[in-house]
C-alpha cells in the first residue's frame, strides 16, 4: 500500500480550495433545459404536500442528501458536526468524505464520528473504490462503516481526478469484480457514486451487475475536481494538463436519464451542480430519489450552524413549493410529473 501520510494535508487543501477558488465545471448541469408545467389550480393544499420517504430502512423527511466532501482534518471535524446536526434536525441523509485517511491514521477517526450528533439519520460511510486495487479489503470497508455506525457505504469513482493528481491511484482494472465482492459480503447496502463527471449507461449496467444498491450519478455542472487539483499542483505542465479537463463529463440531467434508461429499477441519487430546491425537484421528476449537494452545504457550514440549518430549511421549502405549484402531493407524484425540455412542443 502506498505511503499516504500526505492525505490529511490534501484533504485540508481540498476544503480551502473549494471555499476560496472558482473550481466550477465549464459545463452546466443540463437542468436549465427543463421546465415544469405550472398548474394554476393544483387541487392540493400546500400543507398536505409530503416530502418524506423511506430509504435503506430510514425515514428521510425531504429528498436531500448532504453529499460527501469533508473529513480527515480538524476543520473537517467541525464541518461534519455542523452538517450532522443539521441532518438530524431536518432528518436528511448525510454522507461524509473519504475515510481513507482515518483508516491509515487512526487518530483522525474522530473527525468522522458524528453518529452521536445524528442518531436517527440515513448516514453513508465513504471510501474510494480504487483502493480495492491497492490493498483495501472487505475488512477496510467494514471498519469504515463501523467508524460511523453507518447505514450504507458509498464507494466513489474518481478515475480522472486520480489521473491528473501527482502520484494518483490509477489502477482501475478489474475493479467491478472487487466491488461485487463487497456488495455481496458487506452487511449494509453499497452505493457507488462518481465525483463530478457523471455515470454512463454502460457503467450503470456494470455496477448493477455487480450488485450495487443505488447509483449516485454525481454529474458535471458543479465542482470540477480537475480544477481543484489544478490549484494544488506546483508543476506548471501538470497543472495545464488538469486545466484541459474543465469541460469534461456528462451533465447531471443527462446522466440521470442515461442511468434510468440503462437500469430502470435501481435507485438513483442525483448530485453534481445542484443549487436549489427547484433543481432537486427536477431531478426527482427525471427519476431520482434524492438530490445531493456538497459545495453549497460546505459554504453554508463555513458561515456557522445557523446558516447551515437555514440553508437546509430553504432547500426543503423550495422543493415543497415546487411540488405544490405542479400539483404533486408526494414524491411519487412528482416522479410522474412531465418536464418540458427546450425545443419540445407542449
Amino acid at each position: 500500500m502506498p505511503d499516504n501520510s500526505s492525505t490529511p494535508s490534501r484533504k485540508a487543501d481540498h476544503i480551502r480550495i473549494n471555499l476560496e477558488e472558482d473550481v466550477r465545471s465549464a459545463l452546466t448541469t443540463g437542468l436549465e433545459k427543463f421546465r415544469f408545467i405550472p398548474q394554476a389550480l393544483p387541487e392540493i393544499d400546500l400543507d398536505h404536500v409530503k416530502l418524506d420517504q423511506v430509504l435503506f430502512g430510514k425515514t428521510v423527511r425531504a429528498p436531500i442528501l448532504i453529499s460527501s466532501m469533508t473529513g480527515g482534518t480538524q476543520e473537517a471535524k467541525n464541518f461534519n458536526r455542523i452538517l450532522a446536526e443539521v441532518a438530524q434536525e431536518e432528518r436528511l441523509a448525510l454522507g461524509v468524505g473519504s475515510q481513507r485517511a482515518s483508516l491509515e491514521i487512526p487518530e483522525l477517526a474522530d473527525t468522522f464520528q458524528i453518529r452521536s450528533f445524528a442518531p436517527d439519520i440515513l448516514l453513508f460511510a465513504n471510501l474510494g473504490a480504487v483502493q480495492l486495487n491497492y490493498g483495501y479489503s472487505l475488512d477496510h470497508c467494514q471498519r469504515a462503516v463501523d467508524m460511523l455506525e453507518a447505514d450504507a457505504l458509498i464507494l466513489h469513482l474518481n478515475a480522472l481526478q486520480e489521473a491528473v493528481q501527482p502520484g494518483g491511484d490509477t489502477r482501475f482494472s478489474n475493479l467491478a469484480a472487487k466491488i461485487e465482492i463487497i456488495c455481496k459480503k458487506l452487511p449494509v447496502p453499497v452505493v457507488v457514486k462518481e465525483v463530478g463527471w457523471g455515470i454512463s449507461g454502460k457503467t450503470a449496467r456494470l455496477l448493477a451487475n455487480s450488485g450495487v444498491a443505488a447509483i449516485d450519478v454525481a454529474g458535471a455542472g458543479g465542482t470540477s475536481w480537475t480544477q481543484v487539483e489544478m490549484h494544488r499542483i506546483h508543476d506548471p505542465s501538470q497543472a495545464r494538463i488538469a486545466a484541459a479537463f474543465r469541460d469534461w463529463g456528462i451533465p447531471t440531467a443527462d446522466s440521470i436519464r442515461m442511468v434510468r434508461t440503462a437500469v430502470p429499477n435501481l435507485p438513483v441519487f442525483a448530485s453534481g451542480g445542484l443549487r436549489d430546491g427547484v433543481d432537486i425537484a427536477k431531478c426527482i421528476a427525471l427519476g431520482a430519489v434524492l438530490g445531493g449537494m456538497a459545495g453549497p452545504f460546505l459554504r453554508a457550514a463555513a458561515s456557522g450552524d445557523a446558516a447551515a440549518l437555514t440553508f437546509a430549511k430553504e432547500i426543503a421549502a423550495e422543493i415543497k413549493i415546487c411540488m405544490f405549484a405542479v400539483g404533486a402531493a408526494t414524491l411519487d407524484d412528482l416522479r410522474l410529473t412531465h418536464l418540458v425540455e427546450d425545443g419540445e412542443k407542449h
